[in-house]
């Protein structure tokens, strides 16, 4: 992130870190609140953010640490990126949040939608998270990351296999110049704590139903984590009907930025489909 853009961003120190965010719209109503993956920035969703601020209010923050890739925090997970999120909505007096993260920020995300209770989060969306328990391939991305001195290239194959045969040059440059500016600590951090929520939770699904109070939950991707991921999700939405998941068009793993206007309407369509629970 250069200056010139860090300087749009409002700064809050919670928790003895600084967070920084913006926030779009003056709409009422629970507030969009977007989060990122890990090594990841507000800048993922620069096509979404307007268009769904012209019905909502909408808050982009950064987790702690990813506002310059060259702050180096002491280490932190999903639990210390909830505590920072809840201490910043709390601050800015925000009470109904519909929380969207994309990618591994989920598991923050069910931090929040699990510690806030479905009165102040009455609606949650994950986007393009592996639902699936983790598979022996990924993990060993993730744990050749791990390594300093295969982590470069472990990185290089986790890019290779994101943005698949596309050519589209916003998702090219959010790797090759926004994520890849975060360096080893980072990386390592982000590998070891996706790692461990794996084999804590098992997956994103079982990590849903295990939520105190069950809520409207959409998961909208567009790339496939296994042959039969629709399948494996229908299933799941048949045995809970709070949940739904939405595939839009795209060959990436990032939609929010390659698939912008299907995001957009998916998400419009889903906060209106379960207004009442805002209310």
């Amino acid at each position: 992130m250069n200056i010139q853009e860090k300087n749009k961003l409002q700064s809050i120190e919670m928790n003895g870190h600084e967070i920084t965010y913006d926030i779009h719209g003056d709409a009422d109503g629970p507030v969009i609140l977007l989060l990122s993956g890990w090594a990841q920035d507000h800048r993922l969703f620069k096509h979404i953010v307007g268009p769904l601020a012209e019905q909502h209010k909408v808050l982009r923050m950064n987790y702690r640490g990813h506002t310059d890739p060259l702050t180096y925090p002491e280490d932190f997970g999903p639990s210390d990126q909830a505590d920072d999120i809840i201490g910043v909505l709390d601050a800015l007096n925000i009470d109904k949040v519909i929380p969207v993260s994309t990618s591994h920020g989920g598991w923050a995300n069910m931090e929040i939608t699990e510690r806030l209770g479905i009165r102040r989060v009455p609606q949650t969306v994950v986007i393009d998270w592996i639902m699936v328990e983790a598979m022996d391939e990924f993990v060993k991305s993730l744990q050749d990351i791990r390594n300093p001195k295969t982590w470069f290239n472990g990185r290089r194959d986790l890019f290779n296999h994101w943005i698949g045969i596309s050519d589209n040059k916003d998702v090219k440059d959010h790797l090759d110049i926004e994520m890849a500016s975060w360096g080893f600590d980072m990386w390592e951090r982000s590998c070891r704590v996706i790692e461990e929520a794996y084999k804590h939770w098992g997956s994103p699904l079982k990590r849903m139903k295990a939520l105190t109070e069950k809520r409207p939950i959409v998961h909208i991707y567009s790339q496939a984590a296994v042959d039969n991921y629709e399948d494996i999700q229908q299933q799941f939405a048949d045995e809970n009907n709070w949940f739904d998941f939405k595939v839009i068009p795209g060959d990436t793993h990032f939609p929010t930025l390659e698939s912008p206007d299907a995001i957009v309407q998916h998400i419009h369509g889903f906060v209106a489909a379960y207004s009442f629970t805002s209310k």
